[in-house]
């Protein structure tokens, strides 16, 4: 079977460039909003952490903390999935 894959521009994490986002990491969720997204890492404003997250279909996460930190760096190698945050 030959399978053919195309790369899209605006795709993928880029689609979500200026909007909240979460990323499923390992060991960690992140969230906060995205402002910038190269072949090494993602940049997330007012970053905050997701240690619960309670029923996904809730309006807000159970227990979501901010970092106090203004902007927080992810390595695209940890991110195991993505979407946008509540």
């Amino acid at each position: 079977m030959k399978v053919l894959v195309e790369n899209v521009d605006k795709e993928g994490l880029e689609s979500l460039l200026g909007r909240r986002v979460i990323l499923l990491c390992a060991n960690y969720f992140y969230t906060g909003k995205l402002v910038g997204v190269n072949v090494d890492c993602v940049k997330q404003l007012d970053p905050a952490i997701v240690y619960e997250t309670g029923e996904w279909t809730a309006k807000a996460y159970k227990d979501e903390q901010k970092l106090g930190m203004a902007s927080l760096y992810v390595q695209i190698s940890a991110i195991e999935a993505y979407g946008e945050a509540k």
